[in-house]
């Protein structure tokens, strides 16, 4: 395994996307921030407290979406169900979906499916640590980058946090047949 990224260059590139973002959405008066649950979690949760720093005293609006049943592998792979939370309205909202890694673009498929039920957004972006942009299959793309990687389909790219593994970093396996 390869580290891509360690974390003083993840918490570089998180306050950058936290600049950027502030940028667009100056007021954040009709800004939500969702991360995809589960590994999306930790990155949303780095990202948006590095926007609620800029944006003092204000209090971004920040959900956490579940898409186990939005999967279209649902029936065919078995995964764990997390706990959606969004204690607001998303109708007429402009919302940022936050998530660890762009690869196939179906993660973000679900997620779209998936917030329609919680209403109808007025806007909605993609903000990503990590862009696989060469194994897309659905014409999905990322308003916000971290840093994009050219990963062969073979290889699967880990996001790790600190709060769950040794260390906060990225790193790509090429030894690895199944990629993510």
């Amino acid at each position: 395994m390869k580290i891509i990224l360690n974390k003083p260059q993840i918490d570089l590139i998180t306050q950058r996307l936290a600049f950027e973002i502030v940028e667009k959405h100056s007021q954040l008066t009709d800004t939500v921030f969702i991360g995809l649950q589960p590994r999306g979690i930790y990155f949303s949760d780095k990202l948006v407290a590095d926007i609620q720093n800029l944006v003092a005293p204000i209090q971004p609006l920040y959900g956490q979406l579940d898409i186990t049943f939005y999967r279209d592998d649902v029936k065919t792979q078995l995964h764990l169900a997390n706990a959606t939370h969004i204690p607001f309205s998303i109708e007429n909202k402009k919302v940022v979906l936050i998530d660890d890694v762009l690869w196939t673009g179906r993660t973000i498929r679900a997620a779209l499916d998936a917030l329609i039920d919680f209403g109808r957004p007025k806007h909605v972006e993609l903000c990503v640590l990590i862009d696989r942009r060469f194994s897309r299959e659905l014409p999905i793309q990322a308003n916000f980058v971290g840093k994009t990687i050219d990963a062969l389909p073979t290889e699967k790219v880990y996001v790790q946090w600190q709060q769950k593994h040794a260390a906060t970093q990225v790193l790509i396996d090429s030894t690895t047949a199944t990629a993510r």
